[in-house]
């Protein structure tokens, strides 16, 4: 008899992609049925992300609002890059979880499920070439993980503390479930990683043969059921002229680059050790502009950094209205803990960063709005994902534009040709030419 899953995930694709391995890993051993009612869950899974404070402050207000609605016997773990960092606290904070999963440790999960009070950890332990079961939650898409952990020791980031070092996964593995899951009606792959452009860096095998994430996306194009090819994140230290003229080129490369600026400041930028200059962020950008015109540019950007003068928010601002980014993930700066930044003695007065918080969105949505009037009357192949519930299909055009049209399923899982008839800032509307 099957047992009922309710699992919540938190943050970035990456967890995404975790959630799926531990439903796949779970009914190795035993039949579970997904539940959106936690109350009818015999087993409930937060899968968290720590790389803000609103979300590790979440994590401990769900485990008492599912332990209150939970029936008898159900039990309740912890996975994710929350778990790996706070460990057993978990248990002494809120003593109703049952175990507690790493981000680097979700191949234990059977094992977890079995064993009361159980804890694993270890952001050192190696998952690169653990072949997981296979669960996706859309026939339509497919992430994989190309590689696992992060080597870039940001100083505002936790993620390398709670993923470890970065090792990738080896080509073979990632081709194999790439074709898979093509074959089985995934027409876009989705490339995950930290750092997916440093791809080939470092591999728990040493006679792997050398390969970097240009050759590997030539690789995973020459898969003939692959139509689409999406990735998150590159870093823009690693964006080479390599990789940009193989996403320029290549056709099955989709025309949207993730590429996380943080900040326009050098000054900052140096105090973030993220390796690069406003001036080499801005050569990368334009460069990708001038290669690929219709390239849709997305980033993040940290307002509020310790230390951030007014000087260091008018960068950042030059930096967004040089380049015209089509959609920007912006915040205020976190303090977070085992993080460098956290123990700088420069922090800015919260009302600063929010008051340039609020200046920032400002900027970005007189750019979105000039940006969406140039998309009236314009033609995009649209990959139709999802019907929503205002009874409209939507889907993502090749630079990353969310579409929605009149349509029904039988247009999902499809590529069709839709005009644009009504631009907003978030979503284009349009008619199915096809």
């Amino acid at each position: 008899m099957s047992k009922k899953l309710y699992i919540e995930t938190l943050g970035c694709a990456m967890n995404v992609r975790d959630s799926e391995h531990i439903i796949a890993e779970l009914n190795r051993d035993e039949e579970y049925v997904l539940s959106d009612d936690p109350s009818q869950a015999d087993l409930i899974i937060i899968n968290t992300c720590s790389v803000r404070e609103k979300p590790v402050s979440k994590l401990f207000s769900e485990i008492g609002v599912f332990n209150k609605k939970k029936k008898e016997g159900a039990r309740i773990g912890v996975c994710g890059c929350s778990a790996s960092h706070l460990g057993g606290e978990i248990f002494k904070r809120a003593p109703e979880v049952d175990f507690v999963l790493g981000a680097r440790n979700v191949s234990k999960i059977t094992q977890a499920i079995k064993t009361p009070k159980y804890l694993s950890v270890d952001i050192d332990y190696d998952e690169s070439s653990y072949a997981f079961a296979e669960f996706r939650n859309s026939v339509y898409k497919a992430f994989v993980n190309i590689s696992i952990g992060c080597d870039k020791k940001c100083t505002y980031c936790i993620v390398p503390n709670t993923r470890g070092d970065e090792i990738s996964i080896p080509a073979e593995l990632i081709i194999k479930e790439a074709r898979r899951a093509a074959q089985n009606g995934a027409k876009e792959i989705f490339l995950l990683g930290q750092n997916v452009n440093n791809y080939g860096k470092r591999f728990s095998q040493e006679n792997h043969s050398k390969m970097d994430f240009s050759d590997l996306l030539r690789e995973v194009s020459e898969i003939p059921e692959v139509q689409r090819i999406r990735f998150t994140s590159p870093h823009p230290l690693h964006m080479d002229d390599k990789f940009l003229q193989e996403f320029a080129s290549n056709p099955k490369i989709c025309k949207s680059m993730h590429m996380p600026l943080q900040s326009g400041s050098t000054r900052l930028l140096e105090k973030m050790k993220r390796g690069y200059t406003k001036e080499w962020f801005l050569d990368r950008a334009l460069k990708l502009r001038e290669m690929v015109p219709d390239a849709s540019i997305s980033t993040d950007i940290i307002v509020g950094f310790p230390g951030e003068s007014d000087e260091d928010f008018e960068d950042t601002l030059d930096v967004m209205k040089r380049v015209r980014f089509e959609q920007i993930f912006s915040f205020k700066y976190s303090p977070r803990p085992l993080t460098k930044a956290a123990e700088f003695t420069n922090q800015v007065d919260p009302a600063i960063a929010s008051q340039r918080l609020t200046l920032l969105q400002d900027e970005q949505e007189k750019i979105l709005d000039e940006i969406s009037k140039k998309h009236t009357d314009k033609v995009y192949e649209v990959y139709f994902e999802e019907k929503r519930s205002n009874g409209l299909i939507a889907g993502r055009s090749d630079n990353n534009a969310l579409v929605q049209v009149q349509g029904d399923e039988s247009c999902l899982g499809k590529i069709k040709s839709v005009k644009i008839t009504n631009p907003k800032r978030l979503s284009l509307y349009g008619d199915i030419l096809d």
